[in-house]
């Protein structure tokens, strides 16, 4: 133990003999996944701090530590990994769903992920294997959102099962769990996560009405929507808004 308060130390020692630019970067990169994360509860996506965030620096990963309330963190608590999972910033422990977090950084070119435990999502994903095609956005996540079958949280397992179904996907859902989306920036894997939860809201309010089934889309309607989404807006990629 007393070794790794040592290090802790060391770290945070070289962090502190760091370039101001590089400190700068990892400063403001700590300050937007906070507010990110503050957002998720703001919005009801997540209760307490059942969720959790990270944004990639250069090869060091920013992630939310565990078990610590979002509007209690400050800048000295920031937590960064390397990709292999050791701690090269802060003392405080990293997230327990940290191996779901590195295994899409280690495979995609993901810049941030956003893990919640949002309830509409939850509740898709403990009834269906994958959420049926209300709406066109689902291509703005790469085609039908998948749910990954259960595993424990914080495990291996988890993380792999979760890979599998984010092949050719932003987002997956995570069997009588929740949701987990990656994108470019912090706020394009909120937006996803967002979109994901409303989704799943529209498919399950359309489902309840007695008597009927809703209209669904087929995988080429979407697949041609997700193409004209890519060209959306003035940078391209937003969705309609």
């Amino acid at each position: 133990m007393a070794e790794q308060r040592r290090d802790a130390r060391e770290v945070r020692d070289v962090g502190e003999g760091a370039p101001g630019a590089r400190e700068r970067e990892v400063a403001a990169a700590w300050d937007e996944l906070v507010a990110t994360a503050r957002r998720t509860v703001a919005d009801g996506l997540v209760v307490g701090t059942s969720g959790n965030v990270s944004v990639r620096v250069g090869d060091t990963v920013l992630v939310t530590p565990t078990g610590v309330p979002y509007d209690r963190l400050r800048p000295e608590d920031a937590v960064g990994v390397d990709l292999e999972g050791r701690q090269v910033l802060g003392s405080l422990a990293a997230t327990s769903e940290l191996p779901m977090h590195l295994a899409i950084h280690r495979a995609t070119d993901a810049r941030a992920v956003v893990h919640t435990h949002a309830a509409h999502a939850t509740a898709v994903s403990a009834l269906v294997p994958e959420l049926p095609l209300i709406h066109y956005m689902a291509g703005a996540l790469g085609g039908p959102v998948r749910v990954a079958p259960y595993a424990t949280y914080g495990t291996p397992e988890l993380a792999e099962n979760m890979l599998q179904a984010l092949t050719g996907r932003t987002a997956c859902l995570l069997q009588n769990h929740g949701t987990i989306a990656y994108g470019a920036s912090l706020s394009q894997a909120f937006d996803r996560t967002a979109q994901l939860e409303w989704m799943s809201r529209v498919w399950l309010l359309a489902s309840s009405v007695p008597g009927l089934s809703p209209t669904l889309l087929s995988p080429e309607q979407v697949a041609e929507a997700g193409e004209r989404l890519g060209r959306y807006g003035q940078g391209g990629g937003a969705g309609p808004r």
